[in-house]
């Protein structure tokens, strides 16, 4: 494995690093970037929750603006964040510089229509290849869980409640729910997907939901000043699914809060909180 470090720092105790690496299913090199806290050693090794960042992310806007480390490093959690799509001069972008397609924005899918076929495979990316790499170049257990952020939140809702068996807890803020109705989801997966809706399905949370018999734990925080909530985020889509289906998802609507990253400091804290909850189920509070 072709795996570089190309940055460290230390924090809070523990370590925040970069690497890049061969990607064998994005066919390009990667960038992501790892905090391990103070605990995490071949002895002692530590769970991981995986961030997925949204439209226009690298790896670099979490880890530099969500203030996780700290209380991460309380918790004894490692966090891993990837970049939001592959990179590199032949991997195909949005003719028209678009922020919302192409580079920086691969929605955790397999692409299935040429030219994206090639290189956006997010989907298998986050799911197999860099939960492996991690699980073998660093100190870190099995024990995994799955946030993210917008375009991010949509990522970790769908690959959570494919795989409850790989991640034990679902948080997310500002999550795309249902972006086979929603203008955003709608150009994504037209370009990457094609025509035909009945295979975008398997990456719409609110689809999704309705077809699963049990679903892992799931918080999710929406401000409700959030300037794409009505038109691109539509939370109400999901509650009512899992109102229709049974499910229980926890989703906490905070007054006066946008959708930036002052609004993820506010509440990232108690999203490490609650994942450890479910990545350290045997511990004693007492």
């Amino acid at each position: 494995m072709n795996l570089e470090n190309i940055s460290q720092a230390k924090v809070f105790g523990g370590w925040h690093k970069q690497y890049t690496h061969t990607s064998t299913a994005l066919d390009c090199d990667m960038r992501f970037a790892i905090f391990l806290p103070p605990n995490a050693t071949k002895e002692t090794p530590v769970p991981v929750v995986y961030w997925l960042s949204g439209l226009t992310c690298t790896d670099e806007n979490f880890m530099q603006k969500a203030g996780a480390f700290r209380k991460a490093a309380e918790l004894g959690i490692a966090i891993v964040a990837p970049d939001t799509s592959p990179r590199g001069d032949k991997v195909p972008d949005d003719p028209n510089g678009a922020y919302d397609f192409g580079l920086g924005a691969g929605f955790y899918l397999n692409a299935t229509q040429a030219p994206w076929s090639g290189h956006y495979q997010m989907y298998s990316y986050i799911v197999d290849e860099l939960p492996n790499l991690i699980e073998a170049h660093f100190p870190v257990t099995q024990q995994r869980a799955i946030s993210g952020h917008s375009m991010g939140g949509h990522g970790a809702l769908t690959i959570g409640l494919k795989h409850p068996d790989s991640f034990c807890s679902i948080s997310a803020f500002s999550p795309i729910v249902n972006p086979m109705n929603c203008p955003w989801g709608k150009k994504a997966f037209h370009h990457y997907l094609g025509d035909d809706r009945t295979t975008w399905a398997q990456y719409d949370s609110v689809e999704l939901l309705k077809t699963q018999s049990s679903i892992p734990p799931i918080l999710i925080d929406q401000g409700d000043s959030d300037s794409f909530l009505t038109e691109q985020l539509q939370p109400e889509k999901l509650m009512a699914a899992a109102e229709q289906t049974g499910h229980v998802i926890e989703l906490r609507m905070q007054t006066g809060y946008d959708h930036s990253y002052f609004f993820i400091q506010s509440f990232i804290e108690e999203h490490l909180d609650f994942h450890a909850t479910h990545l350290f189920p045997n511990t004693d509070d007492e």
